[in-house]
């Protein structure tokens, strides 16, 4: 017999870990709400036609595809299976796949629900997305993002609102962050010098890569790859970004004259109406103009937004790459029919999140606490009247078990220890019969007896 596994790239989640992984969502969605944004969700299947095409070619080879109902290979081409054809044989035999993302979904949403909807739309959703990458530390196949977009305003205030978000989430979550944003005109720019639209969207893919292999890296691959400029255009990216202030960035962008353009113009325009918004506000993580970010899905043609840890309580050979990160979109509903609505939205990486904080030990006692007081019978005829105090501790917000039957002490404390409890409640025939309860802190150890109608006072001061 076959021992029980996972699929490679996914995982279970503990009691403990789940605790965890609600503290964050719960952070998360919170800043969200703060923002004005509502929630939505989608199924994690879709329609193949609406998700490919929308990621670039290294994104569709990523999509996770699934097999047609029944005999799936009935309709398909003989000729393509003796070919042993896969790309050609795909739509025959597959016309759903697992998203890849949530903002594909919600443009689809939006096109399909465009008279029930107002905008601007804001929506956040928090669903697992699945990708057919080699998992590796950081990257699974099945993980969980978090997003927030707006769609139906151009207006820069948006990104200005997005970035916001970033900085309040992780300052909640007390892991600090470098925030980095960029403008996609700033890059679209090299296209007629890398001489071509394939060229450039490869030499975007390249460079996003830099995080991971760095400036030499990605000189190498630009090469290797004779990308016309590539090399050059590259270094001149490198070069400026070396800068100090977003404003000295701008500047040198300006006076470059050999990739003065009107998309660079507008770029720099949208950058620094967005500082103008952010410099009026307090910041609590790093926020910085990268001129060499790319964001390599192919959909973004606006600000393109990034955030990286920069936590010295990380461990020094914990490496991961990005945690969030998003951007505008102004074409995606427009592939779907529906043209002139623009969207811009960020997606934090839970799991990504979650790793960080788990490595850096940061997550707050508090988050692993779920039920505040245990009732322990020392016999059976106290079990209703411990289930009657449970009811009114609960409907009073607190968390509240009744240990099922009479076992010894030690095993209801151990229980109640185990799940970090606090208080353990006591009752025996002698509290039955006096009206009162053995209230014991199990932290610092103190008892304390007290009328069972002072409960609630009793564990709240």
């Amino acid at each position: 017999m076959d021992k029980p596994s996972l699929p490679s790239g996914t995982r279970d989640f503990s009691p403990e870990v789940m605790m965890r992984r609600k503290h964050v969502i719960g952070i998360v969605e919170e800043t969200f709400k703060q923002f004005g944004f509502l929630p939505l969700e989608t199924p994690a299947l879709e329609n193949l036609k609406t998700l490919q095409g929308k990621y670039g070619d290294e994104g569709d080879q990523l999509l996770f595809k699934i097999l047609n109902n029944s005999d799936f290979l009935a309709k398909a081409d003989e000729k393509i299976l003796r070919q042993r054809d896969s790309k050609a044989l795909t739509p025959q035999i597959s016309d759903r796949g697992l998203r890849y993302d949530l903002t594909v979904p919600l443009a689809r949403f939006v096109v399909m629900n465009r008279d029930k909807i107002h905008f601007p739309f804001k929506r956040y959703q928090i669903q697992p997305v699945w990708r057919a990458d080699r998992p590796q530390k950081g990257r699974y196949r099945e993980f969980w993002q978090c997003d927030a977009d707006i769609l139906g305003s151009q207006n820069i205030s948006n990104e200005a609102d997005l970035l916001q978000i970033y900085d309040n989430a992780f300052a909640k979550l007390g892991l600090k962050v470098n925030i980095r944003f960029n403008h996609r005109g700033i890059l679209d720019v090299f296209e007629p010098w890398l001489q071509g639209a394939a060229n450039h969207n490869r030499f975007m893919q390249l460079i996003d890569k830099a995080d991971k292999i760095g400036f030499d890296g990605v000189l190498n691959e630009i090469n290797k790859e004779a990308i016309p400029n590539g090399a050059e255009a590259w270094t001149l990216l490198d070069k400026i970004n070396r800068m100090g202030s977003a404003e000295e960035k701008l500047n040198a962008l300006q006076h470059a004259a050999s990739i003065q353009h009107e998309t660079l113009q507008k770029g720099m325009l949208e950058i620094k109406q967005l500082l103008t918004l952010l410099n009026q506000l307090p910041v609590t993580n790093t926020r910085t103009l990268d001129v060499t970010l790319s964001r390599g899905l192919s959909y973004y043609t606006g600000m393109v937004m990034e955030v990286v840890p920069a936590d010295d309580r990380i461990p020094a050979d914990f490496r991961i790459g990005s945690i969030g990160g998003g951007g505008r979109y102004d074409n995606l509903t427009g592939v779907f029919g529906l043209k002139d609505v623009t969207g811009v939205g960020i997606s934090f990486g839970l799991d990504r999140i979650y790793d960080l904080m788990d490595a850096a030990g940061i997550f707050p006692t508090a988050s692993l606490q779920s039920t505040a007081v245990l009732f322990c019978c020392m016999d059976e005829p106290a079990l209703p009247a411990a289930f009657a105090m449970a009811r009114n501790l609960r409907d009073a917000g607190i968390a509240t078990e009744v240990y099922p039957g009479a076992a010894k002490l030690k095993k209801q404390l151990d229980y109640a220890n185990n799940k970090g409890i606090k208080w353990a409640c006591i009752l025996g025939e002698q509290e039955i019969s006096d009206g009162t309860v053995s209230v014991k802190n199990l932290i610092s150890g103190d008892q304390n007896i007290c009328p069972q109608s002072q409960i609630l006072q009793h564990i709240s001061q």
